[in-house]
């Protein structure tokens, strides 16, 4: 699915479902798999709450590289952001995720993903300064569009910079 919601918004829209089963035929998935997965990846691709991810502009699998002082000498981070896209005041950043069930309220997202985020928010502050970073799920099954609050992902920030304080500081 990954591999589909990253290549079929860069097609033409009448080309994608064919494309999306040529993909998966050759990946030997069979008929059945096949079309539940197309209708899942559809149901993201053509939802219009998920219409900025998946903008003309929009960018797939997006890797970062950003220093972030705030989090100690040396601290850097690099990853590679599902989903990308930039506007001319906002910078949206997406993550898939596949897990079922899918968690129903954002205080409910496993502290590994709520890090993630907000690592993924402090790099983009740092390389679009003076853009608003705002970051969101996509939870597969539903498929549901999961807004990370701003204050959640701050607090997550706050936890892992502790973290690294108290190791420096061999504690």
């Amino acid at each position: 699915m990954h591999a589909l919601l990253a290549h079929l918004p860069d097609l033409p829209m009448g080309e994608r479902a064919g494309a999306a089963r040529r993909y998966l035929s050759l990946r030997g998935a069979d008929a059945e798999f096949r079309e539940a997965l197309l209708v899942e990846t559809f149901a993201i691709l053509d939802h219009p709450q998920f219409a900025a991810a998946f903008a003309p502009r929009s960018r797939a699998e997006t890797a970062i590289v950003a220093d972030l002082p705030d989090l100690g000498a040396g601290a850097r981070v690099s990853g590679r952001i599902d989903r990308l896209a930039v506007t001319g005041d906002a910078v949206l950043a997406i993550d898939f995720k596949t897990n079922r069930p899918a968690p129903a309220h954002a205080n409910d997202v496993a502290p590994l993903y709520l890090r993630q985020m907000a690592l993924y928010r402090a790099a983009l502050g740092k390389l679009f300064p003076g853009k608003r970073i705002d970051c969101a799920l996509v939870w597969t099954e539903g498929p549901t569009l999961m807004s990370l609050p701003a204050e959640l992902l701050d607090s997550e920030l706050l936890r892992i910079r502790a973290r690294l304080d108290r190791e420096g500081s061999g504690s």
